[in-house]
Order: C-alpha cells, then structure tokens, then sequence
C-alpha cells in the first residue's frame, strides 16, 4: 500500500516494509513523510499478521538522509515553525520506538544526521557495505538535543557519541560496525536477501517472547523513573501461560519446528 508517494508500505508475509522514498533527496525527511511513518507504523503494529517491520530507503544511494533542504527555509523560518516541525518529527520518532514488534533498519548508502536518528530508534541495523555514516549538526550549526544524544550514547557509548557529534565527520560501514553502530554489514548485492532472511528467522521465533525480551531490554537503558517492571513481569507470565509456551516444548520433544501463533 502507499501512504504517500514519498513513503511506501507494504506487508510481505509476516514482515512489514516501510520505504522512505524520495530517492531525488537522497530520502530526505519532509513534513509528509513524518506524517506518514505514523500511520504506517501503526497499521503494522496492529496487524497480528505482521511480526517483524523492516524500514529501507528507496534508490540504493541513502537510508535516510536528513531533513529535505528544499524545506529548510519554510520549517526553520521561525521558532514557531522550528517548533511544528520538530514536533511532527518526534512524534514520528516516539511511534517507531513505541513499536511493540522488532524494528530492523536495513541501511544502503547515505545514513546521515535525522537519517542515523531512524535508524537508532530501529532495535536492529543492517547495513550495505559502502554505506556512510555520520551526525553533520556541527558543521551546520544545529542544535542536536537530548533524545538524540541519548540514543546515540546507549549504542556506541559516550566518547565515540562525542567524537562523531564534535569533529562531524562520515564513517564507513566496517567502522560502524567496529563501534556498535551497526549489528552486520554485508555486501550490497546480498543486503535484502539478507536481511529478509533475518526478518523471517526472528518472524518464526514466538512473538510473545520477543515482545519481552525487548520491553526488558528497553528498560535496561531507559532512565531509572521510567521503567515499567511490572509490565514485564506480566509479559513474562503471559509467555509461560501461553499456547506457544506449550507448543514450543512439544516441537522440542518431537524435534521439529515450533509453529508459533502469538497465542
């Protein structure tokens, strides 16, 4: 389906894909298309069909590639519209977090500044070998706040967070894996094969579990006051009363493949 022309959706199976497509820009971020990962992050964490959403940038040149430049004067003409936009953009940005299901960003090219904040609120990245990488708020005068600088620092770690936001510098994708800022990197013919084959193994693995494993996760690197124990405690116990608890020990005595159903 397509929500607008510069963003795509469609369900493949259990695997949800969300194109950013506005390959022209380099898969620059308009007003729209924050609007629109909204939407579509919505209808896919609500279909139960849907286990695992997979975000891709349209062109093979750019993941995501900023803020559309074509747009800066209109957005950050004054604090009012700089407010606008940046709220659209963080309410886009709290809907990808908020996921429930496994979040995979799968990066080709160009992953720079709100395109490495995408790809952070990702739980997982992949990316093409030849992508690059890096946050250029420096070298444009931007203000880069806390959300960001958080994100960033949970999954590389204060001192390298520090070198990338001050010398504003690119960094290929063996470096970004050196970092933590990428979990694999494969070369660029092999990336969707890839990482639909990721997707599908972590589809066919009980939802229920995953679904805890990431709420406890995310809780590990949250702030102190905001985590929710109880609700992972639930979860826990929704997964040793659930069917797929009683189907996984039975495709385990029977050795063969547990056929899950989130139940």
């Amino acid at each position: 389906m397509a929500i607008t022309e510069k963003m795509l959706a469609r369900k493949d199976g259990p695997i949800g894909w969300m194109t950013f497509n506005n390959p022209e820009q380099r898969n620059a971020m308009s007003a729209e298309m924050w609007d629109a990962v909204i939407e579509i992050v919505a209808d896919f964490d609500a279909d139960p069909d849907i286990r695992v959403l997979v975000l891709a940038g349209a062109g093979g040149k750019a993941f995501v590639s900023g803020i559309d430049i074509s747009q800066l004067d209109q957005i950050r003409a004054n604090a009012e519209q700089v407010g606008h936009h940046n709220g659209v953009a963080e309410r886009a940005g709290v809907a990808l977090s908020a996921v429930v299901k496994p979040t995979i960003a799968m990066i080709q090219g160009y992953c720079i500044g709100g395109g490495v904040g995408i790809a952070l609120r990702c739980d997982l990245r992949i990316a093409a070998e030849g992508s690059k990488f890096g946050i250029p708020a420096a070298k444009l005068g931007v203000g880069y706040g806390y959300p960001g600088a958080k994100m960033l620092t949970d999954a590389i770690g204060p001192a390298r967070a520090k070198d990338l936001f001050f010398t504003a510098r690119q960094l290929d994708a063996s470096e970004a894996l050196h970092i933590g800022l990428v979990n694999h990197v494969v070369p660029a013919a092999d990336l969707e094969s890839f990482t639909r084959n990721y997707a599908a193994t972590i589809a066919g693995n009980a939802p229920l579990t995953v679904k805890t494993a990431k709420l406890a996760v995310n809780a590990a690197i949250a702030d102190a006051g905001r985590r929710d124990l109880g609700t992972i405690e639930s979860s826990v116990d929704a997964c040793f009363a659930s069917e797929d608890y009683k189907e996984g020990r039975r495709a385990f005595t029977e050795k063969r493949p547990a056929r899950f159903s989130g139940r």
